[in-house]
């Protein structure tokens, strides 16, 4: 398979040949999924939570006595059963990370961008920089480069200027290439990477 090579201009300048060992084979939508879903775990905070009788403020006197009122037996005011009580098996912090083997990532990351290039939503670029910090300048180069409502922006080593020009920019994500994964790429509706991004992966994924 083989891609051309634009510059920021979107001028053709070359093309780069993507192995088809790699970029060529069946796409597996569960593998994409296990590795979207993982990525969605990690990225959770796992900060929730409710108060349990324990932690309920009020009294621990047994309001009356067990026998001989005619009313319903109860404990105290923080009993689960009455407002503003403690809460039973509420959720607690924790941790929605979990291990997802290398290979499946791997082989996810490659799935994913295999269906994007069969989608014509790759575009690889000689190298991406703006010659000051300034987001319209970023804007109007990605303009240029065909980028859409979500964008995806993959560098080997992405300049500071660049960074800081496109980190305001509303659906435009900048990644270096040894942290892009799967979710990434199937979130964006158009991926644009460098030459040397697109090298690497392809040598990271064989």
């Amino acid at each position: 398979m083989t891609i051309d090579v634009v510059n920021t201009k979107n001028e053709k300048v070359g093309s780069l040949e993507l192995r088809d060992e790699v970029f060529g084979g069946r796409v597996r939508p569960d593998l994409i999924w296990e590795a979207v879903v993982h990525a969605q775990a990690e990225q959770r905070r796992g900060t929730h939570k409710t108060k349990e009788r324990g932690e309920v403020r009020g009294s621990g006197r047994k309001l009356w006595r067990q026998k001989g009122t005619g009313r319903a037996r109860v404990s105290d005011l923080r009993t689960p059963i009455w407002r503003k009580g403690g809460t039973i098996f509420g959720p607690r912090p924790r941790d929605y990370g979990y291990a997802l083997p290398k290979k499946v990532r791997r082989g996810a990351l490659r799935d994913a961008f295999t269906q994007k290039l069969r989608d014509g939503a790759v575009v690889v670029v000689e190298a991406l920089g703006v010659d000051e910090v300034k987001t319209k300048l970023a804007a109007a180069m990605l303009k240029t480069l065909g980028a859409t409502a979500k964008t995806l922006l993959i560098d080997v080593a992405p300049e500071s200027t660049l960074v800081l020009s496109t980190r305001n920019l509303v659906g435009v994500r900048l990644v270096p290439a040894n942290r892009v994964s799967a979710r990434d790429v199937m979130d964006a509706t158009t991926v644009i990477a460098t030459r040397a991004a697109l090298e690497r992966l392809q040598t990271a994924l064989a």
